[in-house]
């Protein structure tokens, strides 16, 4: 069995590589390890951590749809007792599905499930948009249809700021903050040092302002973060990636983390103060040259650049800066007036090959997508636009980008197909 905490310790000195064990790969074999006495820990999409004290048994977090049966067949490998309590960290469809396959179970008494206030809200809204989150999960993942789920294991219990309960003799902390959720729960073990710390901490740039998806609040994050750092944990358990052991090591990466968070709402306030425009703030605001090359802080699911769009959401509204998009021409006018002007569609795709192959993508994109909006029914600008957007999806790093950058490219090659058809 591969030893977790070794392969953790050697990504955070920088022996192994984080592209050699990505922290949020769809696939992993949900093998239970045993980190410490009575606690149990599975690194799948998302983790789940299983309590065992005097025969009773709890989860922090229940794993995905996909899942679940996984995670129920592991935990059982290590467990026999009764599922008593689950906690769910927050209400992301990865962390709560798990805890059905242990109610089926013949005999079973139905667990107590604990989350946040908000978490049945989100089940609500997510039922009520089934089909918008089904498009999202088929454009970030390159999934070949639309996947969200429409049922719910509902909580028999929500708690507001900070719950306590007991697994057998083990005393567990429940605290809420604010951060990519607005329900989100952390926990703390203060008998064993084990922190549970949901997606507050994923191993990567904290995903805070993922551009399809709703509100998050970095400033919250940035201060849960310090207030885990500041506990003495002696074991970190993700909701995403590996467990990491030590003290000092859990300290440093729940302070970097906390930093970068501080720095990007600094900037952006600072500048937002200035009176200036969103287009300003993203080309100006930075990660600090100190933090940017460390394996937990990789943008390679979300993105710095996205975090400022969310912290102008989340102060400033949706207006950008720019009046001409206060109350805009359709898309599609506005192309074909600069084709047009351009000397035809034809002109713009063909500059928006060269800037690409230059590697200026993102002035490409917007060429690229100018000639496909004024033309719409033209092959050879089909074809541009599709090599543009495969040229920018493999120069991303972050799942985020890659996800509609192929969307794009997959757009315009069904369109070449159905033309070449006609």
């Amino acid at each position: 069995m591969t030893d977790l905490l070794d392969l953790s310790e050697g990504l955070i000195s920088g022996r192994l590589s984080i592209d050699d064990h990505p922290p949020l790969a769809l696939t992993g074999d949900a093998t239970l390890h045993e980190l410490a006495p009575g606690v149990g820990f599975i690194e799948s999409f998302g983790n789940v951590t299983a309590l065992v004290d005097d025969g009773h048994l709890a989860l922090v977090d229940a794993g995905s749809p996909f899942t679940a049966g996984a995670v129920h067949t592991a935990v059982r490998g290590w467990s026999d007792a009764p599922l008593e309590l689950a906690v769910y960290t927050h209400g992301h469809v990865d962390h709560v599905f798990a805890v059905p396959e242990f109610e089926a179970e013949p005999g079973a008494a139905p667990a107590r499930v604990i989350g946040h206030e908000n978490v049945p809200g989100r089940f609500d809204r997510y039922r009520l948009t089934n089909g918008y989150n089904g498009v999202i999960n088929q454009r970030q993942f390159g999934l070949a249809a639309p996947v969200f789920p429409d049922q719910f294991r509902y909580p028999d219990e929500t708690y507001r700021d900070e719950l306590i309960v007991d697994v057998g003799s083990l005393r567990v902390e429940l605290r809420h903050d604010k951060g990519e959720t607005d329900d989100g729960t952390w926990a703390w073990l203060p008998e064993p040092k084990v922190l549970c710390t949901g997606d507050l901490f994923i191993w990567v740039s904290p995903n805070c302002g993922n551009p399809q998806k709703v509100q998050r609040f970095p400033w919250e994050w940035s201060v849960a973060l310090r207030r885990m750092a500041d506990l003495g944990a002696e074991l970190l358990l993700p909701g995403h990636g590996l467990p990491i052991a030590g003290a000092d090591r859990i300290r440093s990466v729940l302070s970097d983390t906390a930093e970068l968070l501080e720095s990007l709402h600094a900037q952006t306030l600072e500048l937002m103060n200035a009176g200036a425009t969103l287009d300003e703030l993203i080309h100006t605001v930075r990660v600090p040259e100190h933090l940017a090359g460390l394996p937990w802080l990789q943008p390679v699911y979300d993105e710095p650049e996205f975090v400022v769009r969310n912290l102008w959401r989340l102060y400033g509204g949706w207006y950008d800066g720019d009046p001409s998009t206060l109350k805009p021409a359709p898309r599609a006018q506005l192309a074909t007036e600069l084709a047009s002007l351009a000397g035809g569609a034809s002109v713009l795709a063909d500059r928006a090959r060269e800037l690409s192959e230059a590697g200026d993508h993102r002035l490409a994109c917007h060429l690229a997508e100018s000639a496909a909006l004024a033309a719409p029914d033209d092959v050879a600008i089909h074809r541009i636009r599709k090599q543009v957007y495969v040229a920018r999806m493999r120069e991303e790093r972050s799942l985020m980008s890659k996800g509609v950058y192929r969307w794009a490219s997959s757009e315009s090659g069904r369109r070449v197909d159905e033309l070449d058809s006609d």
